[in-house]
């Protein structure tokens, strides 16, 4: 169901859920799609000559959709897809998909609570996309250390299989992103959006940790208007007119990832991804501080979430957590220098 409500300077649609969504479907079994750390072994069945040309640009296509493939608990059912996401369509081989349940039972209340989930693949077919898109997962694992309020994500092995047998079947490395309904039920919150949302409707500590991970990701590709890789979530049991919570989400762009075709646009005056630029609202010096004291807590936790990931290499880890230390040194030494970068880049919105 879709309301709209009328604030004081903005207009929200809300889409509303079903607070039980969990059990729409009557059953009460859970298959733990986000549940699980091990990787899930998928197979995809489909035209894939037809995906690879981009056929799924705008119309759905079909294809079936397997569940631990060779196993007891295999699970196969008839699905629709179509390609996301803007620039990955345009450059990547492999472009990311979006699978469409509706009308589809699976007999699990949380796949049946599903209507649409976002697949993240691999560009294209060769070992560099394997670890970059293993990259971009580990920057939805990092933010989770943070809050609940992030989107979930589940580690894929998938096997690509043409059903006209003109190519050979292939499997690579990908990832389920957590459909924003599925959220909403678990953090008790509903998505808003709104051409009028900025950073000042967003709960000030919530909104200043989401730009200071951002930055600390080297993340610039995001904004709260227009809710560009950003959703925007009210918590139920606050008042209408209160603040929202901003969730971010499609880090291809980032600095961590540091992907080849990620290369900043001239007018932010960056040279690279690597660069890291502040894109938060102005703050006094102290709000900032309590947030780098936030993060100087949790770089434990940051960096097991990397060395403990068995599927890159340590190479790859060391990179990572090499560009993690130079955000972290300027937290632990020189303070002044990163208050600075914030103070002069901060937006007044």
């Amino acid at each position: 169901m879709l309301r709209r409500i009328y604030l004081p300077g903005i207009f929200l649609f809300l889409s509303f859920i079903n607070l039980n969504g969990q059990q729409t479907s009557g059953t009460i079994k859970r298959f733990g799609l986000f549940d699980s750390d091990e990787p899930l072994e998928i197979t995809l069945r489909c035209d894939v000559t037809a995906y690879l040309r981009k056929k799924a640009a705008k119309d759905y296509m079909k294809a079936e959709l397997v569940f631990n493939p060779d196993r007891p608990d295999s699970l196969a059912k008839q699905v629709r897809f179509r390609l996301r996401g803007v620039f990955r369509q345009r450059y990547c081989a492999m472009a990311p998909i979006e699978l469409n349940f509706k009308k589809v039972k699976f007999g699990y209340s949380d796949l049946d609570s599903i209507d649409k989930l976002k697949m993240a693949t691999q560009c294209g077919f060769g070992t560099d996309d394997e670890r970059l898109v293993m990259r971009e997962f580990l920057v939805y694992k990092m933010f989770s250390v943070f809050t609940d309020t992030s989107f979930r994500v589940r580690l894929l092995r998938i096997n690509y299989i043409d059903i006209n047998g003109h190519r050979k079947p292939m499997t690579q490395w990908g990832f389920f992103i957590e459909p924003a309904s599925m959220l909403e039920y678990r953090t008790s919150t509903i998505q808003i959006t709104s051409d009028n949302l900025t950073q000042k409707h967003i709960f000030p500590f919530i909104m200043d940790r989401l730009a200071i991970f951002n930055y600390m990701a080297g993340n610039y590709d995001w904004s709260v208007p227009g809710q560009h890789n950003i959703k925007v979530f009210k918590p139920l049991n606050q008042p209408w007119n209160e603040y929202g919570i901003a969730v971010p989400f499609d880090f291809d762009w980032s600095g961590i990832v540091n992907a080849p075709y990620a290369q900043p646009v001239e007018s932010i005056g960056l040279k690279s991804v690597r660069e890291r630029l502040f894109l938060g609202i102005c703050r006094d010096i102290e709000s900032y501080r309590r947030q780098f004291q936030l993060f100087e807590s949790k770089k434990d936790k940051l960096y097991s979430i990397i060395n403990e990931f068995s599927y890159l290499n340590s190479r790859e880890k060391e990179d990572i957590t090499g560009f993690l230390d130079s955000f972290f040194i300027q937290l632990k030494g020189n303070q002044n220098k990163i208050l600075i970068d914030l103070k002069t880049n901060c937006k007044n919105f």
